[in-house]
């Protein structure tokens, strides 16, 4: 009886020491769609009042447990009976990542290029209906949380593609909640960064004031850096997924890192950085060409409707 129990014990922590090392695979690998996740998220906030700042938060974060609730099974049903379309999701959400990130950054160099500003700063707050615009907000922030939830789930699935079910269900229960707690609860803390500062300007103490000034220059480049962080993470997922998922690509990286590590004194650090800089290129590229693609279609599209 006692050594029926210590094998179930053993067991059991095997078990678990699967599901901590595999959930921390998958967390790796999704941290690309977490970077861009959190930035997304932060921004989705902006324009919204101080006041209603954590509410917001909190309602596209209930959004997003929503949205896990309905994937999560979903990509487990996939696991059992159609294992074959992992890699064939895999490689569409590498290609819409890619895709995003370079309609992100075409988006960026169009509003530098015009100048353009948020709506909001164009209208007085007594012509925006507060409200409403609050609403459509969360509900783009939880569309959004969807498309890269989604993601994250398809991401964690591969990488536990050949575990048991309950280990499957475990890594991918792990990551859904952590993320999930681990990204809004990063949101609500970076969208009162600048709170923080105005009440710290606002003490007697001079430290606390320079502080508080301190928070308020920190806070506008922490979103920037947050969304370029996030954009360069999007084509370092996507580009990783793709070399991956081509048996050519990967060999060919492979190829590419020997070669670099032949080079003198400095071989190891480029061969180290080879393959990022592989993926980086990659999802680039594969973004551009999914962009081209989807452009032609919506002009046949538009064309076919003409006629």
């Amino acid at each position: 009886m006692a050594s029926s129990l210590l094998l179930l014990l053993d067991d059991i922590a095997t078990v678990l020491d699967d599901v901590a090392v595999m959930s921390k695979m998958a967390a790796k690998k999704t941290a690309g769609v977490l970077g861009d996740d959190l930035a997304l998220n932060a921004q989705q906030v902006s324009g919204v009042k101080a006041d209603r700042e954590l509410p917001v938060v909190w309602a596209v974060a209930k959004g997003s447990f929503v949205n896990k609730l309905i994937l999560v099974p979903l990509a487990l049903l996939i696991s059992v009976f159609a294992p074959w379309l992992i890699n064939p999701l895999l490689m569409i959400g590498g290609l819409f990542l890619c895709y995003e990130g370079v309609e992100k950054v075409l988006h960026s160099l169009h509003k530098k290029k015009s100048g353009s500003k948020n709506h909001l700063e164009n209208k007085s707050l007594e012509d925006v209906d507060i409200t409403a615009y609050e609403k459509d907000k969360i509900k783009g922030a939880i569309r959004t949380d969807f498309i890269l939830s989604a993601e994250i789930v398809v991401i964690s699935l591969g990488t536990v593609a050949a575990a048991t079910f309950m280990t499957k269900l475990s890594v991918l229960a792990v990551i859904a909640i952590g993320m999930t707690v681990g990204v809004y609860g990063l949101v609500a803390m970076i969208v009162k960064i600048d709170d923080l500062g105005l009440y710290l300007v606002e003490q007697a103490s001079s430290l606390k004031q320079s502080m508080g000034r301190a928070l308020l220059a920190f806070a506008p480049k922490l979103m920037k850096t947050l969304t370029i962080v996030g954009t360069i993470a999007m084509f370092l997922v996507g580009g990783g997924i793709i070399n991956h998922a081509i048996p050519l690509f990967h060999h060919w990286t492979e190829d590419a890192v020997d070669y670099m590590e032949l080079i003198p004194s400095v071989g190891n650090i480029v061969g180290a950085v080879t393959p990022t800089m592989i993926n980086l290129v990659t999802g680039f590229i594969a973004g551009l060409i999914v962009l081209v693609i989807i452009a032609l279609g919506q002009k046949v599209f538009s064309k076919a409707k003409q006629a």
